[in-house]
């Protein structure tokens, strides 16, 4: 009987022992929480309680632990080609007054003195200069007085060909972007010096120029060497990094230019780049200091490669103004080509000639607006259709 009863003991004690365990389990199973679950795996998230509500993903489980985060998404620049058609329309469209008040006194029955007086005056208010404005005024006296003519169509014809002229579309205003060779066999990058008054849009032009280059699929490095505005290495950088371009610069304000335009030039060659953009500061306080600058700044990079470019950039509404900083650079710095920029009116276009003829050097990219893609080959054709507009 004894025997018994222990027996029944036994049995009860496994029984209450199964449900014991059976209603922990229940109650796991129904949300309480497991020592061993990953963070945001609370019961009763659907979402796994990431932010946005987006679902939990074994992705998280899988990525390694130092694999970096997906890169910014770059900017894709303007195809070129695009860009020029673009800048001839808003040309075209700007309603040019230097082609319509020169074409307007073209048109008159008879031409007096007066009206010979006024296109002068006309082509001096729009920066052509005393020299090219004679030259034109000359032309198209002998034209009207040996061919008489009168007709609107002529008459704009006459005046598009002796403007083309004077632009002279046989310069050649290709950038020299393309890899050369050094006299010992090493390949270095294209290097191009871009070199201007502050103010005139000299950094955001370098910015707007590796856009150019990187639409034509070239390679491109970026050298800050404005040393003594930390704000115009930031811009650079800024402009850089869009397109996915690298900025070599200097952490110290003031550093030495020529070092950090060595440093790029020699990152450029190690790392078979197409092209190195290099910013200098714009400042003009005396041509002593500007020579010396300049000048130890071009024998150092020809240490490590030729210079390809020497590019002015000057502000076109600055007119005549704008003659003396040209001078100055281009006595200094052997400039090879100049970016017009803030060309967005053509009443004042005339300076493109007048540039010209002071430097003996083509202009060979301009900037109609603000855009990021504004910057464009200049083309002389399409340049003086847009002067001449519709009229």
């Amino acid at each position: 009987m004894t025997d018994l009863l222990w027996l029944w003991i036994l049995l009860a004690v496994l029984l209450v022992g199964g449900l014991t365990t059976a209603l922990v389990a229940g109650v796991r199973r129904r949300g309480a929480p497991d020592r061993d679950a990953l963070p945001g795996d609370e019961p009763g998230d659907a979402d796994g309680g990431l932010p946005g509500g987006g679902a939990a993903s074994t992705d998280v489980l899988e990525r390694p632990v130092d694999q970096a985060p997906p890169a910014a998404r770059l900017d894709v620049p303007e195809p070129v080609a695009g860009r020029l058609v673009r800048l001839r329309g808003r040309l075209a469209r700007s309603g040019s007054p230097l082609g319509a008040r020169l074409l307007g006194v073209l048109s008159r029955d008879h031409l007096t003195e007066d009206d010979w007086d006024e296109l002068e005056e006309t082509l001096l208010v729009a920066d052509i200069g005393a020299g090219p404005a004679g030259e034109l005024i000359d032309a198209l006296r002998t034209r009207v007085r040996v061919e008489g003519v009168r007709e609107p169509g002529a008459v704009r014809q006459m005046l598009r060909e002796e403007l083309l002229g004077l632009i002279d579309p046989s310069l050649d205003r290709r950038l020299a972007a393309t890899r050369v060779t050094r006299g010992d066999g090493v390949e270095v990058p294209a290097v191009m010096l871009v070199v201007g008054v502050n103010g005139t849009g000299k950094t955001t032009t370098v910015g707007k120029l590796a856009r150019v280059l990187v639409a034509e699929d070239r390679s491109v490095l970026l050298g800050a060497a404005d040393t003594f505005r930390a704000a115009a290495a930031d811009q650079l950088q800024t402009w850089g990094s869009r397109v996915g371009v690298e900025t070599v610069r200097s952490d110290k304000e003031g550093a030495d230019p020529a070092s950090v335009a060595f440093d790029a030039v020699r990152r450029g060659r190690e790392g078979a780049v197409d092209v190195v953009l290099v910013d200098t500061a714009g400042r003009l306080q005396n041509k002593a200091g500007l020579m010396d600058e300049l000048g130890k700044i071009r024998r150092v990079i020809t240490k490590e490669a030729p210079l390809a470019e020497v590019l002015l950039v000057l502000d076109a509404t600055t007119g005549q103004n704008g003659m003396n900083q040209a001078r100055v650079f281009g006595e200094v710095a052997g400039v090879t080509g100049i970016v017009l920029t803030k060309l967005d009116g053509t009443a004042r276009g005339g300076i493109v000639v007048a540039v010209q003829r002071e430097l003996g050097v083509p202009v060979k990219l301009v900037g109609l607006g603000e855009g990021a893609d504004d910057l464009a080959p200049f083309d002389p054709e399409g340049f003086v259709d847009g002067l001449l507009g519709d009229a």
